[in-house]
C-alpha cells in the first residue's frame, strides 16, 4: 500500500500514515487504504490493539489539496460518492471492535482532526498543534463534525469550527480530544503504556463495550436504556469470557484470553 504502512508485533498492529512529502494528506487512495486497513484488522482474531501513527512532522495536514482542487471541478454526484468514502473510512475506524489509539506526533488540521476524534485513545506531543480549518477555504467539516462533537462536545466543536482557530496540545487536552500530552521522547513509551493496559483485558469484552457505549448519549436514563445495559451485562456474565476472567481472579493467575 503506498499511503500507508502496517506493522504487526504481538497482537499490536501499527498503521502509519506514510505521505510525509504531502504532510500525510488524505485524498481518495489514501481513504481507501484506511478503510480496508481497519476492516481487515478488525476482523483479525491475532490483533488486539490498532495504533495510527504518523512519519514525518505533521499527524495529517487533513485533505490533500490538490485532491480538493479536482474535486471542485466533478459532478455534484461524484463528490457524493467521495464525501460517502470518507464517511465511511471514519465509521469503519470508530467502530472497529478493537481498541484504538491515535499517537500524535505532529500537528492535524481539519480531516487529521477528524481521524483523531474517530480514535478511543488519542496521545499527542507537546509541541503538536490543531485546527479545524474548513471555513478558511470556503468548505464546512460535515463528515467529520460528529466525531468532533462526540469528543469535546458540541458547544466547542461550533466554536472552533466557526473559527477555525490553531489550538495546542494542552488545550486539546482540556477538551477531551486528546488523553495525555508529553514529551517527544515519551511518546512511544506512552502509547505502549496503554497497549499494555489493553492487553489485559478481555478482547470479546472490549468491543461490547465500544458498541455498547457507542449507543449512549447525555440525557435521561429511561427504563428502556435500564433495560437494554441490565441484558448486556447478564449476556457477558454468561460468556468464556467472562468465566475465564472470574477463575482468573480467584485462581490468582492473568487470564488467558483468547487470541
Amino acid at each position: 500500500m503506498a499511503g500507508i504502512r502496517i506493522e504487526h508485533k504481538d497482537g499490536v498492529a501499527r498503521v502509519v500514515l506514510a505521505r510525509p512529502v504531502v504532510r500525510n494528506a488524505l485524498d481518495a487512495a489514501l481513504i481507501a487504504e484506511l478503510t480496508q486497513a481497519y476492516a481487515s484488522l478488525g476482523a483479525d482474531p491475532h490483533t488486539r490493539v490498532i495504533v495510527l501513527a504518523a512519519e514525518g512532522k505533521n499527524f495529517s495536514a487533513g485533505a490533500d489539496l490538490s485532491w480538493m482542487q479536482h474535486q471542485a471541478t466533478s459532478s455534484l454526484e461524484a463528490n457524493v460518492q467521495d464525501a460517502e468514502r470518507f464517511a465511511d473510512m471514519l465509521r469503519t475506524i470508530y467502530e472497529c471492535p478493537k481498541p484504538t489509539i491515535a499517537r500524535v506526533q505532529g500537528d492535524a488540521y481539519a480531516a487529521g482532526v477528524g481521524l483523531i476524534a474517530a480514535n478511543d485513545i488519542a496521545i499527542a506531543t507537546k509541541s503538536a498543534k490543531f485546527a479545524i480549518t474548513e471555513a478558511k477555504l470556503g468548505l464546512v467539516p460535515a463528515v467529520i463534525g460528529p466525531y468532533l462533537v462526540n469528543a469535546i462536545g458540541a458547544r466547542a466543536a461550533k466554536r472552533l469550527a466557526l473559527t477555525a482557530e490553531m489550538f495546542g496540545a494542552e488545550q486539546a487536552h482540556g477538551l477531551g480530544l486528546i488523553h495525555e500530552v508529553v514529551d517527544e521522547l515519551l511518546l512511544d513509551d506512552t502509547v505502549e503504556r496503554y497497549v499494555t493496559m489493553l492487553h489485559a483485558n478481555a478482547p470479546g469484552a472490549m468491543a461490547k463495550i465500544k458498541s455498547l457505549f457507542h449507543e449512549f448519549r447525555p440525557g435521561a436514563i429511561t427504563p428502556e436504556i435500564r433495560n437494554h445495559t441490565a441484558n448486556a451485562i447478564a449476556q457477558a456474565r454468561a460468556t468464556p469470557e467472562a468465566r475465564e476472567g472470574v477463575n482468573a481472579f480467584f485462581d490468582k493467575r492473568k487470564p488467558q484470553w483468547p487470541g
